[in-house]
């Protein structure tokens, strides 16, 4: 679809404009140069009435001290001619086969910012963000994206300082690392103390056992010697008790490998456990109090990272909704809300790469409208006017701009409500480092 572009414009009696004649450059800048006060805003006026209806009627559209009304006649690129003149400045629109329209007939491809292109530069960030998702037709998709990060930040936030509240918490616990796992039971210490002297009393009870078969042997030994005394009459008492010393001597042995075996165990630990049980309990408690801070630190920590993962998952979705859409410019995006062009938002930007991004966009809003109007492009140093000039021509739009200049980068230079060189000037070629 070619868009539409203004082929020759003449003005009479338009604020300070006397009488002007103008045919722009098809792609590219046309500068309408000259001092101060000298008509060129009036240029940009009238074309901004002549297209874009009465909401742009100057206040005072007359020239002061003309008797003659303002007279606007534009030729577009489609054939249309545009007229404003009279008494009323009624609006005429005549189509090449002579058909007669109005304003409707213009909504169709002249776009309202590029008539006023200062309203959406001085529009806030999230303003001009928003103008841009509307055009690709993301908008709706990025605010759903847009609140979903802005809520699991909010979680986040707030999980993230109660994670540090409990590490802080579980830091400041206190930790023994002497005492038990679990708490200590009175009941079972004293269990514990019954069963070491129930053993060690059978210990004992096996010792005392051991003593007597002693004792009991050393007096069987004893009656042996008397019994060898009168060893006819008492040879078969000798042999009973010989036989009841060995079984003693068996018995002993017995009994004195299984003493040497046993060990009497200490209970003085139990005791001084059993006294100190309640600072025991203490520091097992708190042992458990801090093992319980730190899990908990532990698990609101995973949660601030599993948020985390889901706030990139957001961003990466919203990235790749922008890369999918058909941007205006390469390089423009729209990043926490605000437009980014080349990585820089538009606070950053150059002033030619303003320029541009302003244009891209308007242009992109209606895509039938091939030209922009600017003003005060005094402001752009000659490389920034250069750049572009050059971009503007490789991407087939026409900009009508004025400049306090009279120098030979404009077209056209007014004076006192006049073009001051009448003769057309030969087509701008635009030239790195050159005007």
């Amino acid at each position: 679809m070619e868009s539409i572009k203004i082929n020759k414009l003449e003005v009479e009696n338009v604020k300070r404009i006397k009488a002007v004649k103008i045919e722009p450059t098809a792609s590219g800048l046309t500068i309408v140069g000259g001092n101060n006060n000298q008509g060129k805003t009036s240029v940009l006026d009238s074309i901004a009435w002549a297209l874009g209806g009465d909401k742009f009627r100057p206040s005072e559209a007359q020239r002061k001290g003309s008797t003659i009304p303002p007279t606007l006649h534009i030729v577009m690129s489609n054939g249309l001619v545009v007229e404003r003149k009279g008494k009323n400045s009624a609006l005429k629109v005549t189509d090449p086969d002579g058909n007669k329209g109005g304003q409707q007939l213009l909504n169709e491809f002249v776009e309202q910012l590029a008539l006023d292109l200062p309203k959406f530069m001085d529009a806030s960030g999230k303003e001009k963000a928003q103008t841009l998702l509307k055009i690709i037709g993301v908008g709706d998709q990025l605010a759903v994206l847009d609140k979903e990060e802005k809520e699991l930040y909010n979680q986040r936030l707030a999980i993230g300082q109660i994670a540090d509240q409990k590490k802080k918490f579980a830091d400041e616990q206190a930790y023994y690392p002497d005492a038990p796992k679990e708490l200590v039971s009175a009941a079972e210490l004293i269990k514990q103390q019954q069963d070491i002297l129930a053993k060690n009393g059978e210990n004992q009870r096996k010792r005392d056992q051991l003593n007597e078969i002693t004792r009991n042997k050393h007096r069987l030994f004893d009656e042996i010697q008397i019994v060898d005394g009168n060893i006819e009459a008492l040879q078969k008492r000798k042999e009973d008790l010989v036989a009841k010393y060995n079984q003693a001597v068996s018995d002993e042995e017995i009994a004195m490998k299984t003493t040497l075996e046993l060990h009497d165990e200490s209970t003085a630990e139990l005791e001084d456990n059993i006294a100190n049980i309640e600072e025991i309990n203490r520091k097992v408690r708190a042992n458990m109090d801090k093992d319980k801070a730190e899990d908990d630190a532990l698990d609101y920590k995973n949660q601030y990272a599993a948020l985390t993962e889901k706030i990139v998952n957001t961003r990466d979705k919203k990235t790749e909704l922008l890369n999918a859409a058909e941007l205006p410019l390469p390089d423009l995006s729209v990043k926490d809300g605000e437009l980014v062009y080349k990585g820089q938002k538009w606070d950053n930007m150059s002033g030619s790469d303003r320029m541009k991004v302003s244009t891209a966009i308007v242009r992109k809003l209606n895509p039938k409208c091939g030209f922009v109007l600017l003003d005060k492009l005094e402001q752009m140093d000659m490389q920034t006017l250069n750049e572009f000039g050059q971009w503007l021509e490789q991407e087939g739009l026409q900009a009508i701009a004025t400049r306090v200049s009279t120098g030979g980068e404009c077209s056209i230079i007014i004076e006192d409500g006049y073009v001051a060189n009448p003769e057309p000037l030969p087509k701008k070629e635009w030239k790195e480092g050159s005007f």
